[in-house]
């Protein structure tokens, strides 16, 4: 895998000057921002076999590898998973965590739950552990005295850029949470100290829900966006200021 990314001007423009102006970007650039967004669905069952091109796989990592971080310390690793074997034994794991699971569930909603297949481990042609080491710069780097998990939230949005990206380039992202951290360890050989903070699924689809999954099938629904918003205050709903815009 060559590691040559490809530059957009504000990055050209860094290697001259520390600072150039914030334009906003052009609507059609901004459409496809949005539509990256509101369109972005956890996969789990609609990959296809296809193999990723190396160099689009390192954009998007390239992307992950872009998101802010506390201390800009980026405290991320990338573990790409293509070993069928391993896969097999991840998938396992995934499947005893899922029957210990459904039996703390609601009587109602262990039907449902069932009927959510997750086959993206093993369908998919990629998967890719990301991990966030601690002390990459110390354990106690910049910003993080009062915050220390900001590593943590800071790793999370590495998989947001990554996911992103990946719905730019057609390729959809299946995050498992349903494993259990110590076989996972085990599996692919990840030291103690090191946090496991996603498990990715990654593949082309050619098909995806045009709403997400689980609330075209009943197990929650979008809350509204203005229940959410607060002014100065917890509680304290804002004074006329939000739109149906917010209800992608």
């Amino acid at each position: 895998m060559a590691f040559e990314t490809e530059k957009g001007p504000e990055a050209e423009a860094a290697e001259d000057q520390p600072l150039a102006k914030a334009s906003p970007f052009t609507p059609q650039e901004r459409a496809a921002v949005y539509r990256a967004i509101h369109t972005r669905r956890d996969v789990r069952n609609e990959f296809l076999p296809d193999d990723i091109p190396d160099d689009v796989l390192l954009r998007i990592l390239d992307a992950a590898h872009h998101a802010p971080s506390v201390g800009f310390m980026q405290p991320w690793n990338f573990i790409l998973v293509r070993d069928s074997a391993l896969r097999e034994a991840v998938h396992g794991v995934f499947e005893r965590a899922a029957a210990a699971e459904v039996d703390v569930l609601q009587p109602e909603r262990r039907a449902l739950y069932r009927s959510l297949k997750l086959e993206g481990i093993l369908k998919a042609p990629l998967n890719v552990c990301v991990t966030c080491d601690r002390a990459r710069h110390g354990t106690t780097g910049l910003g993080r005295s009062q915050q220390p998990d900001t590593d943590i939230l800071s790793t999370a949005c590495a998989v947001q850029n990554f996911w992103l990206a990946a719905r730019a380039e057609g390729i959809g992202v299946g995050w498992v949470s349903i494993l259990r951290e110590c076989e996972l360890r085990d599996i692919l050989g990840i030291p103690e100290d090191i946090a496991v903070v996603a498990y990715l699924c990654v593949g082309y689809v050619d098909r995806a829900y045009v709403r997400p999954e689980l609330e075209v099938k009943r197990w929650a629904c979008r809350l509204p966006l203005e229940d959410l918003i607060f002014e100065n205050r917890w509680g304290v709903p804002p004074e006329g200021r939000t739109s149906e815009a917010g209800r992608g």
